[in-house]
């Protein structure tokens, strides 16, 4: 039987041997789980996961290889990968290469072979903590200390949002929106584009002059990883322009939208990640399926003296997963309405923005 040779260290002292995978590096990440069946290309990719390594439950992960048009996002910060079974016998035709070939490429660490089910409950029972993938040869107590000396980063989104501005249009446009990017994922772009806007994506650091000088129509809010009171350019930003433009935002959007309101956030014992939580519609009384990412909450009772409302509540643990200020037209959801991987539910969301800036543009 083959040798172990890779492992996880968590800060609890616990420690999981398996198999590598990706890149052999080093390295120090927050541990959390996702319950998705399928989309690991799409997670793997998706920027809300910087600087942490994300557990998959579902067993079987690599079977379908990596295809170039799957990615979430133009470069990948994912922490690590941690699986039960991995397939590096890709059968998609439309696979280019192996998930393994992919990791290795972005010098991502993976291990397979693990008993995900018992760290998933450690995770669930305990927190997230912070973990430390490395060769079996390191000793728990140099593991420990390594991850003792590594500071926590509190530069996620200033990593993963782009450095410049760039486009995405449509043919026949009927609005021009401005994208802010804390790290949005792809689809996003492209759930807007399909509803006939075109869409300029600015850097997380924009100011307020600079997107009142572009003259949109609506304005979004990405999702993105980290803390969200990290990320006060936004916030400032969002404060200044809040009943000028229609807004929209998601997931680490609709974090600053609450905090330039002046809610407040707090950070999850471990977390909303997958496909699969409940959600209500408090407008409709209707349940959605929708797929979500994030270690961060709104507090619901901070809510109560700003000029929001709660649209949208958790049916799991009752947190807020949506929030809206008719006067100013903004509003914003914690889970994601594009959904790459689904489900499809909240797809309606886009269609509300879209209907929210024909209203002011018809009324202009």
């Amino acid at each position: 039987m083959r040798d172990y040779d890779r492992k996880i260290i968590l800060e609890d002292g616990s420690e999981y041997y398996g198999f590598a995978f990706g890149s052999l590096v080093d390295r120090v990440c927050e541990i959390v789980f996702n319950t998705s069946m399928v989309g690991y290309q799409e997670i793997v990719s998706d920027p809300s996961y910087t600087y942490q390594m994300v557990v998959m439950t579902y067993p079987l992960i690599g079977n379908y290889g990596i295809t170039d048009e799957d990615f979430e996002s133009k470069s990948i910060s994912l922490g690590g990968l941690v699986v039960r079974d991995y397939n590096d016998m890709p059968s998609n035709f439309r696979n280019t290469k192996s998930l393994s070939e992919f990791l290795a490429e972005n010098d991502v660490p993976g291990i397979y072979g693990v008993d995900t089910r018992k760290i998933t409950r450690s995770i669930r029972d305990l927190g997230s903590r912070r973990v430390l993938i490395t060769s079996v040869e390191t000793t728990l107590e140099d593991g420990l200390q390594i991850i003792k000396n590594t500071p926590v980063a509190h530069d996620a989104v200033p990593l993963v949002s782009c450095k410049k501005r760039w486009y995405s249009r449509t043919s026949n446009s009927k609005f021009n929106v401005v994208a802010v990017d804390c790290g949005i994922k792809l689809n996003i772009v492209r759930s807007l584009k399909i509803r006939g806007c075109n869409v300029t994506v600015v850097p997380y650091n924009t100011k307020a002059e600079e997107i009142e000088f572009m003259n949109p129509d609506g304005v979004f809010l990405s999702n993105g990883p980290g803390d969200p009171e990290d990320v006060t350019p936004v916030i400032e930003m969002v404060r200044k322009i809040k009943g000028k433009y229609p807004i929209l935002g998601i997931c680490l959007g609709h974090q600053i939208i609450s905090l330039a309101y002046g809610a407040h956030t707090y950070k999850l014992k471990f977390g909303h990640r997958g496909g699969n939580h409940p959600v209500l519609n408090l407008e409709t009384g209707k349940i959605e399926i929708t797929s979500q990412n994030h270690s961060y909450a709104v507090d619901s009772k901070s809510i109560e003296s700003t000029e929001l409302q709660v649209t949208h509540i958790n049916l799991l643990d009752k947190t807020v997963e949506g929030v809206e200020c008719k006067k100013d037209k903004v509003f914003s959801v914690q889970y994601h309405p594009e959904s790459a991987p689904g489900p499809q539910d909240s797809g309606y969301l886009f269609d509300k923005f879209i209907e929210t800036m024909k209203e002011v543009k018809n009324n202009a």
